[in-house]
């Protein structure tokens, strides 16, 4: 892994805010800062994963556990300045509980001329986090991100028709691509990226109309990994209960997780569902199942420097199967100043 700067309060840059539902309308679910990205699921039911952005504008959603295209809502959802605003209905129904994992970029954003195909970036350089808008053309073109450093993984969804959401990952390389939306393992083909790596201005996309749909309008949300806040790997599990450690430099608030060669779901953790440090509250980004609660599956032990896998279990810990990661902090391991940080 490599890194650049250092964050001392990573909840200025993403915080994740649990809330229940209380069937009134026009209120405000307050954050650590104004939210410029919402990833929002209920937890204890079917409804979907929704997200929305300031760069698209409010209301304007998608779904990361399928293929549809972005529908608006309208007035239902409203990023703030203190959070997000929700009118009631499906991300206020009373007595359910919610969970909002929120990232801060740089507000609707501003033209970017970078690549081929100029962009609408939202860009937060300190913490390595950029939301990018461009309309796509079918041919191979670079687009810009914003980041000034070399993004590790950017994920990638065409809002106008049903397609696939397309993730890259440093461990993949420019010439694979995995789907957001489903299980399947690691996909070959030069179509996503054109075989490229992205660059610490541009990223490229290739002809396949999941990432550059001619005429179609695109969102991307990269990340770069920053000191003390973000971490993107790859790790080989062990199929063990001591199994696999993944050092962030960091303790972790949020883990994501994807096994590479073989069909699984994706894993999601976070340090405010699961208040130890053995978490086996666990939500699955690529279906639109309730939080899966049984130790016996899926557990990740949340360390003060990275977590470490708990059970033998394919869908993270598989013995020799290959997993990719992106995990953002709840504290740094050292601080900017040299001070340890202590783990929970």
């Amino acid at each position: 892994m490599s890194y650049t700067n250092g964050l001392d309060k990573p909840e200025d840059y993403f915080n994740t805010v649990l809330y229940t539902g209380d069937g009134t309308s026009d209120r405000t679910i307050t954050n650590t800062f104004a939210t410029d990205f919402l990833w929002l699921k209920e937890r204890n039911g079917t409804d979907w994963h929704h997200l929305w952005d300031k760069v698209r504008g409010d209301g304007k959603r998608i779904h990361t556990n399928n293929t549809n295209a972005e529908s608006d809502l309208g007035t239902y959802i409203a990023l703030v300045s203190t959070g997000f605003k929700v009118d009631g209905g499906t991300y206020n129904n009373s007595s359910v509980p919610f969970v909002a994992w929120q990232w801060k970029a740089n507000g609707s954003g501003s033209s970017n001329t970078d690549g081929s195909i100029t962009s609408t970036v939202s860009a937060n350089t300190t913490s390595g986090f950029s939301i990018v808008s461009f309309t796509g053309t079918g041919s191979t073109a670079t687009v810009g991100h914003g980041l000034g450093v070399t993004p590790k993984m950017f994920i990638v969804k065409n809002r106008s028709i049903t397609e696939t959401w397309r993730p890259y990952h440093v461990a993949l390389g420019g010439g694979q691509a995995l789907a957001l939306n489903d299980a399947n393992a690691t996909d070959t083909d030069s179509s996503y990226w054109s075989n490229t790596n992205p660059t610490s201005s541009v990223f490229t996309v290739g002809t396949n109309t999941g990432t550059n749909g001619s005429g179609n309008s695109m969102i991307a949300y990269c990340f770069a990994p920053k000191k003390g806040f973000s971490a993107m790997g790859s790790y080989v599990g062990n199929g063990s209960s001591d199994g696999s450690f993944i050092y962030t430099g960091f303790k972790p608030a949020f883990v994501i997780t994807k096994s590479t060669d073989i069909a699984q779901h994706w894993q999601l953790y976070d340090n405010k569902r699961n208040e130890y440090n053995q978490s086996s509250k666990i939500l699955f980004p690529s279906l639109s199942a309730a939080e899966q609660n049984d130790p016996s599956a899926a557990v990740i032990d949340i360390l003060s420097n990275g977590f470490k896998q708990r059970v033998n279990d394919i869908g993270g810990n598989g013995s020799g199967n290959s997993y990719i990661y992106m995990a953002f902090a709840e504290n740094p391991f050292v601080t900017s100043t040299g001070i340890p940080t202590t783990g929970r």
